[in-house]
């Protein structure tokens, strides 16, 4: 009624979808799951959203695309893509419309790639700063999650790896988190790569 959709204007149409859909998702995981028997085959998506936070540049730059309204619109329309053909299309008319594209670009175009990558394994937040790459796992320590084939995998890359990455438990203020961090980061590009290898 009249309240909901006051509800939906305050927090706009996408947040409040948002929230709805991982309300959804809770039930059907919780309080409904006997009802909703997940495939074997289907992959599931432990994590919704990814957090990047770094001090790389990751942007349109001025002197790319000067306008202001358009590089919002690009932001928006590449918080929209879902696949790799998408992306490559999408920096394919990039480079149609504004040039070749520069570093910070790349860089923008590869921290997406970087979030799929990082939800799949896990990662609610990724932190690249000062050459090292810490990845915190999902908050709630009782998912299924963590006995996983994706955890599994991650587990046997520590192992294998233990020069370049460590996993350990961290007090933070929301409670006990388990992280990985990686060493020898310098770029998004080698992030990327560092999570693909996983």
């Amino acid at each position: 009624g009249g309240e909901q959709s006051g509800f939906i204007n305050d927090i706009g149409f996408e947040t409040y979808q948002k929230i709805l859909n991982e309300a959804i998702q809770e039930l059907k995981e919780n309080e409904f799951k006997d009802l909703y028997n997940q495939d074997e085959d289907q992959i599931r998506e432990y994590v919704k959203e990814v957090q990047i936070d770094t001090d790389f540049e990751i942007l349109f730059p001025d002197d790319y695309i000067s306008s202001i309204a358009e590089r919002l619109s690009l932001y928006k329309e590449l918080s929209e893509l879902e696949t790799e053909d998408e992306i490559r299309s999408f920096e394919m008319k990039l480079i149609d419309r504004f040039g070749d594209l520069p570093l910070e670009a790349v860089d923008l175009l590869n921290s997406v790639r970087l979030k799929w990558v990082a939800r799949t394994l896990g990662l609610e937040r990724v932190i690249l700063k000062q050459k090292r790459m810490v990845g915190y796992f999902l908050a709630d320590q009782q998912s299924d999650f963590f006995q996983s084939p994706f955890f599994t995998r991650i587990l046997t890359y520590v192992q294998q790896n233990p020069k370049t990455s460590v996993m350990k438990e961290k007090q933070t203020k929301k409670g006990l988190r388990l992280l990985i961090t990686f060493i020898r980061i310098d770029s998004i590009d080698k992030a990327l790569q560092t999570l693909q290898q996983i």
